[in-house]
């Protein structure tokens, strides 16, 4: 159960799942803080929150790691302790290797997805070194079961993902004896703007809310890795199983998301 000691800073926290994460949090008596480019879209969430005078929100995009590691750094000097840090600001867009064009939209969704997340950590740790025996420090990264196996007209979203999944690892244990839990939350599909754009079918669809309930169960609960819903966490299974052969054969005739600007 959390209490109103938690105190929890999320990236992309404007809409999506950080909103979804950012209300169960603050619902259960957590101090936030909150960043995301859209200063007005902050500003309506925060308003939105129980106890909204206790939030703070940092207009600014992750990609910039000056404004990012400032950011941590004045909600660090705000509470003297932080001890949840959730990296969830990413992107995905339908990509292509064979476009030129596509290039910068590979950099742009690594950046963002993958070294977004390390800038984000970056900050925390030593800080959280001095807590973590009395209190439960959370290092989150945001995966996808997008990262298990890579996805037709998703090279970049899925490398991305699956970086973040391998990082979160060896972040993980890197600070095993440290008592920081690093936790990687793998969502399936979740609605939300970023796939309420997709055109295909999504099995297994779950509203935000359920999605930001378990999530911070898992999270609090300090567990390594975890995939929501339930059900993708099988499929995702089955799929690394699969043969190549028959891997390739399935889901070279999977329906590709939109490149950038379709």
């Amino acid at each position: 159960m959390q209490t109103s000691k938690d105190t929890v800073f999320i990236t992309g926290a404007s809409s999506g799942l950080g909103a979804a994460l950012a209300i169960r949090f603050a619902e259960q008596g957590a101090i936030l803080g909150l960043v995301a480019r859209r200063r007005d879209m902050l500003e309506s969430l925060r308003a939105s929150l129980p106890h909204p005078e206790l939030h703070s929100i940092y207009a600014l995009d992750v990609n910039d790691h000056a404004a990012l590691t400032a950011a941590a750094e004045d909600f660090i000097q705000l509470h003297g302790r932080v001890n949840v840090v959730i990296a969830n600001a990413g992107i995905s867009v339908g990509t292509l290797t064979e476009f030129h064009d596509d290039l910068p939209v590979f950099a742009r969704v690594v950046q963002t997805n993958l070294l977004a997340t390390v800038a984000t950590f970056s900050p925390f740790i030593s800080h959280m070194r001095e807590h973590a025996s009395a209190h439960r420090c959370r290092l989150v990264g945001i995966g996808s079961v997008a990262g298990i196996r890579g996805l037709p007209g998703a090279g970049a979203y899925s490398a991305s993902k699956a970086a973040v999944i391998s990082y979160c690892e060896s972040l993980r244990v890197e600070l095993k004896s440290s008592g920081i839990k690093v936790v990687t939350i793998a969502p399936g599909y979740i609605d939300t703007p970023m796939t309420q754009a997709n055109s295909y079918p999504m099995p297994f669809l779950m509203p935000a809310d359920r999605f930001a309930a378990k999530a911070v169960a898992a999270i609090m609960e300090g567990v390594s890795y975890k995939v929501i819903p339930w059900q993708m966490g099988v499929v995702a299974k089955l799929l690394r199983l699969l043969p190549n052969t028959l891997y390739d054969l399935v889901f070279s005739r999977a329906p590709h998301k939109s490149r950038a600007g379709q």
